[in-house]
Order: structure tokens, then sequence, then C-alpha cells
């Protein structure tokens, strides 16, 4: 409550001294310090042989267009080139480049994604449960993890931010938030086709072209097919599996009379369609017997993953996602210190995916989740500029989000008598819906030259309504002690907050910042998705997190502009942690109650350093690298299975997705030919520490320490006009799992995911 009054205080004062200020101060600036994103000079390519120094970059962390080195915040930054050069297709492949990042395929799904930032995300796929770090395109927030694994066909730029993000982004978000920006049309005429094969029938194609129309209209349409036939296998039927279908298309209309107003009218549509994404067991899959007992249907492998799985889904009983939206943005320049600008959207995703959740060829976890989710969302925002010290953003949101979903859930071989199966059948129909509202002010202020004070504060208020009703059937009859039947219930939820934020950064000189910052974040709480019981569902709500995060950070840059690097300490407060659960209170017995609550069951606590940094070394050599160290613990995690079995208190050893340390080291090199042209060569290194890939800690989801190296080539003609690229992924052929899906209280089911294995590809690009 007193950080709360505090920061409000200072917000006010510095809003106070902004208007002040305008009115004495009659040398505004030619022009305001928020430029529009497509304004964004950009980010670094590879160097050239000639680069006397590092790029400077332009991020737009705090909604105005600012050097990342002058901004208080832990933020990465990567240009449409650096992700090629993390050979990254999708926003996956920033695994290992950020520091305290986890983002990976998620779930057993081929559209979704798994994302953790400094050991705080969304431990469970389920649609109840929002996002722990928020997805932005465009500025425009992505609520579902569901179809947020994105294909970066289209980006200008990517910037990932560390720690909670609860002032100034559209929804609240306690890890972070990942913001991709696609391009802009351009006044010239400007285009692109390229195209890419590889081994795993690896097959894409993607263009870009965009211009103008007069000096007041221009657009750009962008597109992307992106195929490749999967990595999994199954050894009976030959089917593959974890593969990719993906079409995706985006076009923009800009208007542009004057200097003083711009609208951008953007589209896009996503439609995916790929098998199943299969994992392995790594235990034991167990059926109840109710005359033989526990029977092993199936041990786990003693033998390495040979990405070679089962299912009992047909091959035609795949997955399925259409996403697709529209957007407006306008701006206008109402004075020499004021802009007005809004945001307005609009989005659609139904998905339809079959998920072999025991990743075998018998029916324990096997589900079918299918859901129509809609979004509409508007932000307002105000910004201040007196050219001089003093910066300001106003805003206003709203969001309005439906989600009605239709579920199965099959499991024909979890129950039998005496050897002679009982078929089982699940349906669940749930409808949620979601209205946010948000205010929030933020304040820069140079009070004393090279001494700046920021200060923000958010109010939120999220209200939630949710129905859902689930039916079981038994075939022939209904197993001793379980019952038959449909349960319905309905509830509705509001939940308010106070996020403020606040900053101190001292310019020392030209090349070093240094800053001290506190944020806090909040995500509301919600409906536990798998209520099964009357029991569970007279408690069925579960509560908000939220997170305070101190960070004190420097940042440096040498005189010669060669050397870049930036430093970040950080704690972490975390409270109420959602955390899904099972069995509570039938812990270890075979025969599943299918109870599964969702408890505000942790505090935890988190310290973390962090370094990332670039160098030009010598003639057209640029290093560059991360450094994380995490130490991600639990104060207290109060569950009842372990107040029942004490043995059972090793299950919340270790944070999940926190490994202690990862690094990743890349060097490139540019050697320029006679003609004018260049060959650039370049590699990476990345590793990773023991990580834990499910909130109960079971033994076989856990990764060991690995390390992952990457290689590409660059071929870049004199006339600009050619690129052909080439590289491998995965050199050492590395087996390592990257994702886990827990439910042990059904058939035991402990299921991992894995990475790729080693894979290559060349691609060719024209650009004219």
């Amino acid at each position: 409550m007193q950080l709360r009054l505090l920061s409000f205080a200072i917000a006010c004062a510095i809003g106070v001294q902004a208007h002040a200020a305008r009115a004495a101060d009659t040398t505004a600036a030619d022009t305001p310090a928020d430029a529009a994103q497509s304004e964004t000079p950009p980010l670094p390519a590879h160097p050239t042989g000639e680069s006397a120094q590092l790029e400077t970059i332009s991020v737009t962390a705090r909604r105005r267009s600012e050097n990342i080195e002058k901004v208080p915040v832990a933020i990465s930054a990567f240009s449409e080139e650096d992700l090629k050069d993390l050979q990254a297709s999708n926003i996956d492949g920033l695994q290992g480049a950020v520091p305290g990042l986890n983002v990976v395929q998620g779930r057993g799904s081929s559209s979704a994604v798994n994302v953790f930032i400094r050991g705080i995300g969304q431990p469970d796929a389920l649609q109840t449960f929002d996002p722990g770090v928020g997805m932005y395109v465009d500025d425009i927030y992505y609520s579902r993890i569901q179809g947020a694994l994105i294909s970066l066909f289209d980006v200008d730029h990517v910037e990932v931010l560390r720690g909670p993000q609860g002032t100034l982004y559209g929804k609240n978000s306690t890890g972070g938030a990942i913001k991709i920006q696609t391009r802009d049309p351009s006044e010239a005429t400007t285009g692109s086709v390229e195209g890419t094969l590889g081994d795993y029938g690896r097959a894409e194609g993607r263009f870009y072209l965009s211009g103008s129309f007069d000096e007041r209209w221009s657009a750009s349409i962008a597109g992307a097919i992106v195929g490749n036939d999967g990595y999994v296998r199954d050894p009976v039927t030959r089917q593959d599996y974890n593969d990719d279908d993906t079409k995706a298309v985006r076009a923009k209309l800009q208007f542009k009379p004057g200097e003083d107003f711009k609208a951008t009218l953007a589209l896009d549509y996503t439609r995916q369609t790929t098998a199943l994404t299969l994992g392995e067991p790594t235990a034991p899959l167990i059926q109840s017997d109710f005359a033989l007992g526990a029977v092993v249907l199936l041990p786990p492998s003693t033998r390495e993953y040979d990405f070679k799985s089962r299912t009992s889904f047909a091959p035609d009983q795949g997955q399925s996602l259409t996403h697709k939206g529209a957007s407006l943005h306008l701006d206008w320049k109402l004075s020499d210190a004021w802009t007005l600008k809004s945001i307005s959207a609009y989005r659609r995703l139904n998905s339809a995916s079959y998920i072999d959740i025991d990743a075998s060829q018998f029916q324990l976890g096997d589900v079918f989740v299918g859901f129509r989710q809609k979004q509409a969302s508007q932000e307002l925002q105000l910004q201040y500029d007196n050219g001089s010290n003093l910066q300001a953003v106003y805003g206003l949101y709203w969001l309005r989000e439906t989600v009605p979903s239709h579920q199965e859930a099959y499991a024909d071989d979890l129950f039998a008598l005496g050897g002679a199966p009982i078929k089982f059948l699940r349906t669940i129909d749930d409808d949620l819906r979601t209205t946010s509202y948000a205010g929030f002010a933020h304040l820069n202020w140079e009070f004393v030259p090279s001494w700046t004070l920021a200060a923000g504060l958010r109010w939120t208020r999220e209200s939630k309504d949710y129905d859902r009703s689930t039916s079981i059937f038994w075939n022939p009859q209904i197993p001793p002690g379980l019952v038959d039947g449909t349960l319905a219930f309905s509830g509705k939820q509001d939940w308010t907050a106070w996020t403020p934020s606040i900053s101190l950064q001292k310019q020392v000189n030209d090349q070093v910042m240094a800053y001290v910052s506190a944020n806090r974040g909040f995500k509301s709480g919600g409906f536990n998705g798998r209520a099964n019981s009357a029991a569970e569902a007279a408690s069925a709500v579960f509560d908000p997190e939220f997170v305070w995060t101190y960070e004190i950070g420097l940042k440096m840059r040498s005189a010669d502009g060669r050397l870049q690097g930036n430093i970040a300490a950080f704690h972490s407060d975390y409270k109420d942690f959602q955390a899904r659960v099972s069995e509570v209170l039938n812990p270890g017995s075979p025969t599943p109650t299918f109870a599964f609550p969702v408890l505000n069951a942790a505090k935890l606590k988190m310290d973390g350093l962090e370094f990332e940094g670039a160098a030009l070394l010598g003639q057209g050599t640029r290093l560059s690298g991360q450094l994380t160290y995490l130490d991600a613990r639990y104060d207290k995690f109060v569950d009842p299975r372990v107040q029942i079995d004490p043995n059972l208190a090793s299950l919340h050893a270790h944070v999940p997705f926190s490994p202690k340390w990862s690094a990743r080291v890349a060097l490139t090199q540019t050697f320029n030919l006679a003609d004018g042209g260049a060959v650039t060569l370049g590699g990476d290194v990345s590793y990773r520490d023991d990580t834990w890939l499910s909130v109960d800690n079971r033994p076989g989801l856990m990764q060991d320490a690995y390390t992952l190296v990457g290689l590409f080539g660059v071929y870049d003609s004199a006339d600009g006009h050619w690129q052909v690229r080439a590289g491998v992924r995965n050199l050492t052929d590395k087996t390592y799992k990257t994702d886990g899906q827990e439910f042990s209280s059904v058939g035991n089911i402990q299921t991992a995911y894995y990475g790729w294995p080693r894979n290559y590809y060349v691609s060719a690009r024209y650009s004219f």
C-alpha cells in the first residue's frame, strides 16, 4: 500500500511538473520522441568488412522510440537479419538467445507456445489460464498461447522485455512481454521473394511487396507457405508426426495526408493443418483393473529417444488452426508536444486439435480440444514530450474476449475388470467470457542533468464469466467407487489491481548508464477448467498472481562504438502461483478420481544476474553472447498431497523452466569479395542447465544440462539483390527434451516432448 501511494504521488507530482514545464518551454523538438514504430531505425544486420562500430538500436519498450542503451529496462532486440542468423523460423527460435527466456513449442500442440521469463509463465495449456508472458504483434495482445507460435515471415524487429509489465502494456503480465513489430508500407517500391529447402521434407516460400500509390497512400502485402514432413514417426504405420503445414498472409494499407496524421489498417490470416505432435512416455503407463489391480500397459524405454512414437488416433485425426484479425492504428500529432494514438483490433482464433497426451497406442489421456475464440480491444494513448526533459504517456485500455469450447477425453484402456476393458468418454462444453478495463499513466522526468526519474501507475479491473458442463459415459458398466452423470456450474468473478512502476537512472557519461527500478505485475484469477465434481465446482475460483521485481542495471558502450554490454541483477517476490495439481484427496492411488484442482499454492523468490553484449573485433568479425544465472525457489508450496504423505515433499523441490545457468556465444565473420559481394560465416553455441518441465517434479520430466551448436553461411551479391543462405541446426544431433505433460494420476502419464534432431537447409532470396 505504501509503495502504491508513493508511486501515485510521484506520478502526480511529475505530471504537474510536466505541464508546467511545457508552459515555460518555448523550444519544442522538431519531432516527437514517440516516433511510430514503423519509423524506428532498422536493427543491426551482419557487419561488413568496413563496419566501424556497432549499430545503435531503437526500441519502443516504453511506447515511444528510444535508444535501447538509454532505457532502464532489461530488454533484448533482434532485427530481421538477426533472426535469420539465429536460424529462427518461428518465435521459439529465440530459445537460448535471450537471458532468462524459455520459449518452446508447447503442450502437444503444433500451434501453442510455452513461454517463461525469469521462472514465470503459464504452467498449464488450458484456455482458462492467462499467459504469464504477454505476446504482442504490432501492439496487439494475443490472449491465448494457442496460435502464438508465430511464424516470423514479415518481421521488422522483435523485442523481449524481461520482468513484470504492469504499467504500459495492454494486459498485465507477471513474467514479461515479447513484442513483434511487422514491417509497415514504404513509399518506395520494394519487395522480395524467398525459397527454402531442407531435410525432413522442409519446403518454404515467402514474399513481400510494398510501395505507394501516391503521396498519401501506400500498401504492403507479405505471405508465407511453410511446411515439413515432421521428425517423429510411428514405427508400425510409418506415419510422420510433428510436422508443419502453414499458410499465412498479412496486408497493410497506410494513409498519410501530411506529417500530423497517419492511419494504418492491417489484415492478417493464418491457416495451419498438421498431424499430431507426439512425445515419449517417460514413466510406466498404468491400467486400473478392478480385479487384477494395477496393470502395466507399457514400460518406459530404457534407450535414448529415437523419434519413434505410437498413437491411438487415426492418421486423419490431426490438428488445425485458423487465426485471423484486423487492426487500425491512428496517430495524430496534435501539437509540437502532444500526440494521440488509437489502436483498435479484432481477432478470431479457431482451433480443433486431437492431442495424444500419453503418446502411445493406448487410450489413456487422448483428448480432442476445439474452441472458437474472439477478442476485441481498444487502446487510447495521449503522449506528451516537451522536447527536453519531460515525457508522459496517459492511456485507457479495454479488451473483451469470449472462448467457447468443446472437449472430449477418451480413455478406453484406463479401466478394466479382469482384463475386459471398460470404455470411458468424457465430454466438456464450457464458455469463458473476459472483460478487462485499465487506465494508466507513465512519466519520465530528467529532474537534473543526467538524472532521470520515471514513475507509472496502472489500474486494472478484470471480470470473468464462466459456464461449464461435463458428462461421463461408461460402457459396459460404471467401475466401483466411480460415478456417471453430468455436472454443470456457472460462476462470475471480478478482480481489481493497482500496479505501479518506478525507476531512477543516472547517465554517468556518454558511454555508461546505470538504473534501479521496482515493478509490480498482476495476472488475474480464473476458474478451474477441469472441475469435475460438485466439491471442485464449489471451489473452482482461483486467485490472481502478483509479483514485485526489484532490479539494478548497467548499460555500457565503448567510446569507439565497438563494444557494448548490459548487466542486470534482480530480485522477484512472486506470490499466489496458480498451480494445477491432481488427486489431492487420494494421492498415489492407481484409480483416478479425475480431480485436478488449481491451488494458489506457492510463494517464490527469484534472484538473477544477466549479461548480454556484443563486440566488433578486427575487420568484419562480430562476437555476441549472453550469460544468465537464475536462482528460483519456493518459499512455500501448500500442497494437500504433501500434508497427507510427507514422502511427496520432493514434488516441489525445483521451479519448472528455470535453469540455474544458461549461456550463448555467437561469432560471425564477413569476407568482402573482389566483385563487391560478401560472404558471412557464423555459428553459435548455447548451453542450458538442468531444467524441470512440470510443476510436479517427476524424474522423467527433467532435462539434464545440454549444449546445442548451429552453423550458417551467407552470400550477399554486390548489387544487394541476391542472398543465398545455408545452415545446420543442432549440429551435434543432441537429443533433448523441451516440454512435458504431467497427469500422473491418470494412467501415470508423464510425457516428454523433444526438440528437432540435426537438420539443414538452403535458401535463396531475391530483393528489389
